[in-house]
């Protein structure tokens, strides 16, 4: 029989339910606020860039876009179909923005996702995952400089507030501690090129390597030599080939786990590497499963989340109905229906769109609008906060198991900025005067 005291070490030795405090945190109103800026600088980012407008599209009688290239890319027909379809699409003289149409794109694919984790339909989850994939192709083949210039913004801005969340995860986790907002964003700031670097580096190791087969292929051209030297180049361009896919493999693994292991341990560019690829390669069935619950919990707590912000929409939309009769100035509608839709579970925005027939109830809609924008982005926020806090437990208990390091050792930066902010400095202590009759400090005996 297991006793008391046998049965809570049995528990005690169970790491994953550390998972279950990542909803408590990523709540915490400092990560929202900086999930919060960084969606908003990311957004207006792309707004910007989307001026280009460069998506063909077609849009039905309603207006809304019917078909897009990305659409006809993802049908996957043969290269003579797509690019009579696309040319088909560049006829209509419509276009759409990059950002946008990934945009729209990434949310239906993230709840078919998520509806797919309850349903338990694990291959329509991956198919879900890897057609987001694909939508990245997309946008690197069709529109390369626009998807290059997105990437590195996208990166630079989740460097800063991605490190930050993942910083304060790591002190919560690790020692109970609740970092504010400048205390945060000064560590993430401090180790800016350590999180902007480690996941660009695998992609310049992948192409550094594969620049050899390139050669060999471009050598293989010569006429009669050609094939002789990828004969004998071979055996290297397979062991190159293995490289690529076994770093490949623990980018795509060990990805979630770099910028937790700056976070929590102070490593630089090539320590998180190493560390991420270590953890994925020595316990992946454990990587696996971790993710797994903390995928599973976290489609949980978005449903939560998201039906509340829906239900708020909602008994706000009502109360307003019940006591706002009045028509628009043209009289066909309700002046509420005019301005702001109804909210519905699918479509926080609302599925129809405002009937504004004169300037003011132009500028309600406006409002109205950006104050549903800003509870539809804090339900995104939440996402990306329960993203990076999720994995910075993820990454201390695989720490833990593979390494036997405990989770409350961290690293720890004392420097004299951070010594004066926690207003601990020490001042230098006065020399006092000795009493009569006793030496000077640091005389002897024999000079008195």
């Amino acid at each position: 029989m297991v006793g008391g005291k046998d049965s809570s070490q049995l528990f005690d030795g169970l790491l994953f339910p550390g998972i279950f405090q990542t909803f408590r945190m990523s709540i915490q109103p400092t990560k929202l606020i900086i999930t919060a800026c960084a969606l908003g600088v990311i957004c207006l980012a792309g707004w910007i860039m989307d001026f280009s407008r460069t998506v063909p599209v077609i849009r039905d009688s309603k207006g809304k876009i019917a078909e897009t290239q990305l659409q006809i890319y993802l049908a996957n027909p043969t290269p003579d179909v797509l690019r009579s379809e696309i040319q088909r699409l560049k006829e209509s003289g419509d276009r759409s923005g990059v950002f946008l149409t990934l945009w729209n794109f990434s949310g239906a694919k993230f709840k078919g996702a998520v509806n797919a984790v309850f349903d338990l339909k694990v291959r329509e989850v991956w198919n879900n995952i890897y057609e987001c994939f694909k939508a990245a192709g997309w946008s690197l083949w069709y529109h390369p400089v626009y998807c290059i210039i997105f990437f590195l913004i996208t990166l630079a801005v989740l460097s800063i507030s991605g490190g930050a969340i993942c910083r304060i995860a790591a002190l919560q986790f690790a020692r109970g501690e609740k970092p504010g907002l400048t205390e945060a964003l000064r560590f993430s700031v401090k180790r800016f090129t350590s999180f902007f670097t480690t996941p660009l580096a695998p992609i310049g190791i992948i192409a550094f390597i594969g620049l050899f087969i390139f050669l060999l292929g471009l050598m293989g051209n010569i006429p009669r030599v050609g094939e002789i030297i990828v004969g004998i180049g071979m055996p290297l361009a397979l062991i190159s080939g293995a490289l690529i896919a076994v770093i490949l493999i623990g980018a795509a693994a060990g990805l979630n786990l770099m910028f937790p292991a700056v976070a929590y341990d102070g490593s630089d560019c090539f320590d998180a590497i190493s560390r991420s690829f270590s953890y994925v390669y020595a316990r992946p069935w454990r990587m696996g499963f971790y993710t797994a619950i903390a995928a599973v919990y976290g489609s949980i707590c978005y449903t939560f989340v998201r039906s509340f912000a829906f239900l708020s929409l909602w008994i706000t939309h009502w109360f307003l109905q019940v006591i706002l009769w009045a028509g628009n100035s043209s009289g066909d509608v309700n002046k509420l229906t005019a301005i702001w839709p109804k909210p519905e579970i699918s479509t926080l925005l609302g599925s129809s769109k405002p009937l504004a027939t004169n300037w003011t109830e132009a500028v309600a809609v406006f409002l109205v609008h950006l104050c549903v924008l800003v509870v539809v982005g804090l339900v995104v926020s939440f996402i990306i906060s329960f993203y990076f806090s999720a994995n910075t437990i993820i990454y201390s208990l695989m720490r833990s198991k593979v390494d036997n390091t405990a989770r409350e050792d961290i690293y720890m930066n004392f420097d004299e900025a951070d010594v004066e902010v926690a207003g601990i400095e020490r001042k230098p202590q006065q020399e006092q005067p000795s009493p009569p009759g006793e030496p000077e400090p640091g005389s002897s005996a024999a000079d008195s």
